[in-house]
């Protein structure tokens, strides 16, 4: 009878050893972070310099002798120029140009925020028959060309007698940019809590004071945020002024430095150019460093609720 060789009991109460599991690869996935980290950071360095260089660079031109543009035109200036801005601002009626802009743009964002925002207002808190129309309508007017309104728009304009004329472009800015502005702006009314609304009806406030008091004050962030948007569509907008404001009284801004770049034929005063454009580019740049903030904080606030 075969007997088989079984292991002694442990009688001292002690567990067997556990094998222990080997550690986390934790120093491969630090290194590839840090890879990730360097590629990161070094394309958004390439991108500041490629956005940045061309601005520092026409600033520095605007400074240059048309000589030195030619000649070096990637050193410094010898001397700073400032009689470059003076003519381009006198000589080349670029201050009449500027204050054509401001006022075009100044009324046509007042505009442009006070119907978009009511409209949006609207659409993003009643519901009545064709409400989903109209948005969507609106939709639709940013997804249409404006290259194809420009022959209907020209003689709609010519029938009003505003062709030609400031009021008719501020006209035109303002449905230019109502689309996008009562887009946005729906989307931002409706993650505003609507208790607030609701006391300020019980407290026996009308649907216009609530709306102008107490809902318009709480989409301050979002209303900043299209405005810079609406800002710089329209300063820097071309098409619309040189198909229906031809008069040389009326010119904005890009029509003034195209009218700058060809007054003098082959003899263009490239200094004087370059002196009118960053005259043009310092005013959105302003805008956009002072109101960045407000800016991300906008697109943010819209997009949670």
């Amino acid at each position: 009878m075969k007997t088989t060789d079984t292991p002694p009991a442990d009688t001292t109460g002690e567990r067997p050893p556990v094998a222990k599991t080997a550690p986390a690869a934790a120093p491969k996935e630090k290194a590839t972070g840090r890879t990730l980290n360097v590629f990161s950071h070094g394309f958004l360095i390439l991108w500041a310099f490629m956005v940045a260089m061309p601005l520092l660079w026409a600033v520095m031109t605007s400074f240059k002798t048309d000589k030195e543009i030619f000649s070096s035109p990637w050193a410094l200036p010898d001397s700073l120029h400032f009689d470059n801005w003076s003519r381009a601002w006198t000589e080349a009626n670029m201050s009449d140009y500027f204050l054509n802009t401001i006022i075009v743009v100044g009324f046509s964002l007042l505009g442009t925020m006070l119907l978009g925002s009511m409209a949006a207002y609207v659409l993003a808190r009643f519901e009545f028959p064709g409400n989903r129309f109209i948005y969507f309508l609106f939709i639709g007017g940013m997804s249409f060309p404006i290259i194809l309104a420009l022959v209907p728009l020209f003689y709609v304009m010519q029938n009003l007698s505003l062709l030609n004329t400031l009021p008719g472009l501020i006209l035109v800015y303002i449905g230019y940019s109502l689309p996008f502005t009562v887009f946005f702006m729906t989307s931002f009314f409706r993650t505003l809590p609507t208790s607030v609304a609701e006391a300020a009806f019980v407290d026996g406030a009308s649907h216009t004071r609530t709306f102008f008091q107490v809902m318009l004050p709480m989409a301050k962030p979002g209303l900043i945020s299209i405005t810079i948007f609406n800002f710089l569509g329209q300063w820097n907008q071309y098409l619309l002024p040189t198909v229906l404001n031809t008069e040389p009284e009326n010119k904005v801004l890009t029509q003034g430095l195209v009218q700058l770049a060809v007054s003098q034929g082959y003899k263009g005063d490239w200094s004087g150019l370059f002196a009118g454009l960053v005259m043009a580019m310092l005013p959105v740049l302003a805008a956009y460093i002072v109101f960045q903030r407000q800016v991300v904080q906008g697109l943010t606030a819209g997009a949670l609720k």
